[in-house]
């Protein structure tokens, strides 16, 4: 619906995007549920900085510049560490698609070195929110007045108990007629499937052009808020615009609620490269008015739901089509800026605040990571592990850790020291990341305090999903805080947090043992101690303790019946530090770094070690835990039989691995190698950064190249290598056996004994 005239509208604000030159355009869902079209002037301004002879000579080769609209001086902190605002250049633009250009042209006319440019880099949507101080879904009353907007915030991003509109989501998924094993652009489309809360639309006309015309007949008719695909970025967008074109009907497919077909010159996706593991992200397909979901290029909403992306949207002031694509970090990033907005510092164009200098012994003392206690291998009982609650994101709202605060030039005299390296933090500035951080540490408590305490249970599952969804945000927050593109982030502030970080766990553990605990593991951030008798009681006395001490809530998770620390592969003696499962006295399993948190994990293997673990479960004490092994072995040996008896679906012997590189440049045939040449030879893609899946085949499939069957071309009738699969059950099933000295060649003698002692006893009892 489109909105013009002078009157009050009150809703929650759902999109905005540029519109013409110097406009935006507002979507609004309204009290009443009518999806309303707003138009708003928004003219957005670029900052230059630079000795102020040099910028106001910029001045004369810039007044008569067509895409600036007007000019002025300001004071601004031009860089984050400075201790005072300058004059700067206040550049006001008719379009924000002109900054990159107009940018380009001034460090050209400063020799790219004599002027930095800021805040050009900020997207439309972005820049038109921090302005306005605005967020996604946020309730707002909204004066109109023609093409000018009026907002009064009736919302406010801290809060927790907000409430949002009732929002309309549409599945979509498209059937292919496939002429091969892959699907391609030429291939036509077999039938559509729209689903949306209890309608349930199938398009399968035989005319093509006539199901993408019922298409956007049925998006227009549902008028949903969002469209959700499984691989829309990627695939399914792309090829409806190629179907489109080849029936002279782009110019009709339209699923926005604007009138904007599809494009088909949506760019390349993106590889790049993060916390040492190489990511592939397809282009964006947005829509206007409208928000597109890929699940399948989505990380916040397969972990939290639409609560949680909402959350994440609300809290860092994302735009919703965003929000569903960046990585956390990004989403933190925006918290960031907009923080940087509000306190008048400009946003650089590169980072620009370098790692202090350090001798080879600040270093050695320095550059350490977080503190593990080496974990004691085998079976415990009588453990309780306490945890503190967002350890890294408090320390750097306690300690006021941030690019602008650490060594700062006002403060050499500050009472807070960085542990070991002995650098000060300012003490009269609180800097742009513990502001932000502190935000998402204090909603984050709440929701964990409400998803226990709150009386109704669909309450209870909302507040998880945000708090997990905000839990994201702060685990990467410490990373970004050194990431080397970070704007405000810095190595100092990096290492300062690890410091900071060692000493809280190192004093919590000497106040453990001062209380009769025994530390048996500890990494990081988690302890795992041990005090025969003591109780619950004894447990949240201690963590009071610690909280005290360290002013870093530290939680008591639970005591465990017992828990099992499994040994290195290579150093049985050696354990690995976070690599163990247990039951808690409250029933709740606890698993980390084995099979079943593998995202590799065929689903046989998945099924296999879960029941080996439910069978194991039932041990009350690390002695039964031991009684329950004869157990586990019969589990390992039922699956043994399925595998040998083909009755394993070959879909559950699915194996997905990483592409490190582009498959070109491997130089070895590993696995999912010969799987991405398979499907690149058959006219399909394969990215770096990107997964593979496959089986192993048939041993009998001698060479390289036949070993493995990529996903695609897989087939009922397909041989899977049942060697190559019973190998990884006795693997799999040897790691969580460990503890008692199995190894996999000992899983399988074991195995084979009870199925020889079965028969003997089978064959004596028919004499």
């Amino acid at each position: 619906m489109q909105s013009s005239g002078s009157h009050k509208i009150r809703g929650w604000i759902f999109d905005v995007y540029p519109a013409g030159e110097g406009e935006v355009v507002v979507w609004v869902i309204s009290e009443n549920g009518e999806r309303i079209r707003l138009m708003d002037k928004f003219e957005p301004k670029i900052y230059v900085s630079g000795a102020k002879d040099e910028v106001e000579r910029l001045v004369s080769k810039l007044y008569r510049n067509p895409d600036i609209v007007a000019w002025g001086f300001t004071e601004k902190y031009a860089k984050p560490t400075d201790p005072q605002k300058s004059r700067v250049l206040e550049l006001t633009l008719k379009d924000y698609r002109k900054a990159p250009n107009l940018t380009k042209e001034i460090l050209r006319l400063g020799d790219y070195s004599k002027f930095d440019v800021h805040n050009g880099e900020l997207q439309t949507d972005r820049a038109y929110m921090f302005s306005r101080d605005l967020f996604p879904l946020a309730f707002v009353e909204i004066k109109n007045q023609n093409t000018k907007l009026a907002y009064t915030l009736k919302d406010d991003v801290t809060s927790t108990d907000y409430t949002v509109p009732p929002l309309r989501i549409l599945n979509l998924q498209i059937d292919i007629a496939k002429s091969g094993k892959i699907p391609q652009f030429q291939d036509p489309i077999l039938k559509i499937n729209l689903s949306q809360q209890d309608t349930q639309i199938t398009i399968d006309s035989k005319d093509e052009t006539e199901k993408l015309l019922k298409l956007v007949e049925a998006v227009e008719e549902l008028n949903p808020d969002f469209i959700v695909t499984h691989g829309g970025d990627s695939y399914l967008f792309p090829y409806l615009v190629a179907r489109a074109a080849e029936n002279e009907v782009l110019d009709r497919l339209i699923l926005s609620r604007d009138p904007v077909p599809l494009s088909n010159k949506a760019a390349s996706g993106k590889t790049y490269f993060s916390y040492g593991r190489t990511f592939y992200r397809a282009s964006p397909q947005r829509l206007y008015g409208r928000i597109h979901v890929d699940n399948s290029n989505t990380f916040v909403l397969s972990e939290a739901d639409f609560d949680g992306l909402i959350e994440v949207a609300r809290t860092c002031r994302v735009p919703l089509h965003t929000a569903a694509r960046n990585s956390i970090g990004s989403s933190m990033t925006s918290l960031q800026l907009y923080q940087a907005t509000k306190d008048d510092i400009l946003i650089p164009r590169n980072k620009s605040i370098p790692e202090a200098f350090k001798s080879a012994y600040q270093l050695l003392v320095g550059d350490r990571g977080g503190f593990v206690f080496e974990p004691r291998v085998g079976a415990h009982d009588n453990i309780g592990e306490v945890d503190f609650s967002s350890m890294y994101p408090v320390i750097m709202a306690n300690n006021n850790i941030s690019a602008e605060t650490v060594l700062c030039k006002c403060c050499p005299d500050s009472p807070i020291r960085i542990p070991d390296l002995d650098y000060h933090i300012c003490t009269k500035r609180r800097g742009i990341v513990p502001k932000t951080v502190e935000l998402v540490v204090k909603k984050r408590l709440y929701y964990k305090k409400m998803k226990d305490q709150s009386p109704d249970s669909k309450l209870r599952e909302v507040y998880d999903k945000r708090q997990i969804a905000l839990k994201w945000i702060l685990v990467t927050c410490f990373g970004y805080l050194g990431f080397k593109n970070a704007k405000f982030g810095t190595v100092d502030g990096h290492i300062a947090v690890c410091a900071f970080g060692r000493e809280a766990l190192l004093n919590a553990a000497h106040l453990a043992e001062d209380n009769g605990f025994q530390v048996i593991h500890g990494i990081v951030d988690s302890l795992w101690l041990k005090k025969q008798d003591a109780t619950v009681e004894d447990y949240k006395v201690l963590c009071e303790k610690i909280t005290a001490q360290s002013k870093i809530p530290i939680n008591f998770e639970g005591r465990y019946k017992w828990i099992v620390f499994l040994p290195s592969k290579m150093h049985p003696n050696i354990g690995v530090l976070n690599r163990y499962y247990g039951v808690m006295e409250s029933g709740k399993l606890k698993v980390r770094g084995i099979e079943v948190r593998r995202r590799d994990t065929p689903k046989f293997i998945f099924d296999a070690q879960t029941d080996i673990i439910n069978a194991l479960s039932a041990a009350n004490n690390a002695k039964e835990l031991h009684q329950k092994i004869p157990e586990a072995i019969k589990v390992v040996r039922a699956y043994r039989e399925k595998l040998l008896n083909e009755e394993v679906p070959i879909w559950d012997l699915v194996i997905t691995k990483h592409l490190s590189k582009k498959p070109d440049r491997y130089r070895q045939n590993v696995s999912q190698v010969i799987a991405a040449r398979q499907i690149i030879k058959d006219g399909g893609e394969a990215h770096a950064g990107g997964n593979i899946e496959f089986v192993f085949t048939s041993a009998e499939n001698k060479r390289f190249d036949r070993r493995v069957k990529a996903q695609q071309f897989i087939e009922e009738t397909t041989n899977p290598d049942v060697k190559k699969y019973l190998s990884m059950l006795y693997d799999s099933s040897a790691n969580l056996l460990s503890f008692a000295g199995f190894t996999q060649k000992s899983v399988f003698e074991e195995v084979s004994q009870m199925k020889q002692k079965r028969l003997s006893r089978e064959y004596f009892q028919s004499l």
